[in-house]
């Protein structure tokens, strides 16, 4: 297990020890909030493909708003803002577990909840790379990523406990009032954080330069193939093979299990082999994905159809993880520690451009044109980010 979570990733602050805490509650926080999302959704407030897509739409234009958000509080340091989603996180999950279940407000609380999650993304990987030693930036955020993701397990791993042998629409609002007092534990555990990075004396949150052109790139390609899998990708299996609360859980439970073990690893490998290897291997596999996922019930029976989306749904889970390459990326590239914190931050806004029209479009092409056609559309950006990424020229050696 300390090979596992590298303890010699980070400094020995005790700003790490509280940040990695609620980073391991936020996701059991949203282990039992996504856990439950999408069947509630489907089963209980009613929504169809298109429905989705349009809720999704919604959800990511936090993703957007966040480039002016950070600018406008770009006298906060990353601990405040990481802080300040936190709260965001808080109301936003509230306000799910206590208004009706309409579209409309359900879709304001997932928008609102959306903004903190946003906020927190960049600052994560910021403070991330800030406690991590020198030499050890990949391996820092691989802990990072596999705290979250031991929580986000247990979430899930609640959720299918639960709905294995009850199944009443009460148990959605249990687990959203669930998610909501760990969101409120997290933020309390986020307050503890110790030290002040500083703050941005070029007064800006976000960060446009030439030499992070290819940066913004890859961001959107892997912002808009990640979007099929994370809107649809569940959406698929509860509609079309009427996967039920249990098994998805089971499934994001499975992933869990599988991210942990794998993000150090990964983060590891970017360390060993370089972030270009790694953001170019990546989506030669996802292009194998998307496929089975778009067509197996082509060529197996349904039954056996699902099973293969299931496994393929869990190697897109691992894959994404190799994400993490583009901050090393971007801190190869940079001059200072603001610098990576304002272009990571940048990066977030600028996968989202895209990946509002896919949430937006992509209902509308499952509906009218089927889900083989999404799915393909999902492998050619994997191979548009793969074949971009190989035109890297590193700066140094990782």
């Amino acid at each position: 297990m300390n090979t596992l979570l590298n303890r010699d990733a980070f400094r020995k602050e005790r700003g790490v020890k509280l940040f990695l805490l609620s980073v391991l509650i936020t996701g059991l926080s949203c282990g039992l909030y996504k856990g439950v999302l999408d069947n509630f959704l489907a089963e209980v407030v009613g929504m169809g493909e298109m429905d989705r897509g349009v809720t999704e739409f919604f959800r990511e234009v936090p993703g957007i708003l966040l480039i002016f958000i950070l600018a406008a509080f770009y006298m906060l340091s990353a601990e405040t803002m990481y802080k300040a989603g936190a709260i965001i996180m808080l109301a936003g999950m509230t306000m799910l577990s206590a208004l009706p279940p309409t579209k409309v407000l359900m879709t304001l609380a997932i928008c609102i909840y959306s903004l903190g999650e946003h906020i927190q993304l960049g600052m994560k990987s910021t403070l991330s790379l800030k406690y991590a030693n020198p030499g050890n930036g990949g391996a820092a955020l691989g802990v990072q990523n596999a705290s979250g993701q031991i929580g986000t397990l247990i979430g899930y791993l609640a959720v299918v406990a639960a709905f294995s042998f009850i199944t009443k629409d009460q148990l959605y609002t249990l687990f959203f009032v669930l998610a909501a007092v760990l969101a409120g534990v997290s933020a309390v555990c986020s307050m503890g954080i110790s030290g002040k990075s500083e703050t941005d004396s070029t007064k800006r949150r976000f960060y446009f330069h030439k030499k992070y052109t290819k940066y913004y790139m890859l961001e959107m390609f892997y912002g808009a193939r990640k979007q099929v899998f994370l809107t649809f990708g569940p959406y698929v299996l509860i509609l079309f093979y009427g996967a039920n609360a249990a098994t998805i859980s089971l499934l994001f439970a499975i992933s869990a299990i599988a991210c942990f073990f794998a993000s150090p690893i990964v983060g590891r490998i970017i360390d060993k082999l370089g972030y270009k290897v790694v953001m170019v291997a990546d989506t030669l596999i996802l292009v194998l994905v998307c496929l089975c996922y778009g067509f197996a019930h082509h060529v197996l029976p349904k039954d056996i159809a699902f099973i293969v989306c299931c496994v393929n749904y869990v190697l897109d889970a691992v894959i994404s993880l190799a994400s993490m390459a583009s901050n090393l990326y971007v801190q190869d590239l940079s001059d200072t520690a603001e610098e990576v914190k304002a272009t990571i931050s940048t990066g977030v806004s600028i996968n989202h451009v895209i990946t509002i029209f896919i949430a937006l479009f992509g209902g509308w092409i499952w509906q009218t044109l089927g889900i083989e056609l999404l799915f393909i559309v999902s492998a050619v950006l994997g191979l548009c980010n793969s074949a971009y990424a190989a035109t890297i020229k590193m700066k140094k050696a990782a």
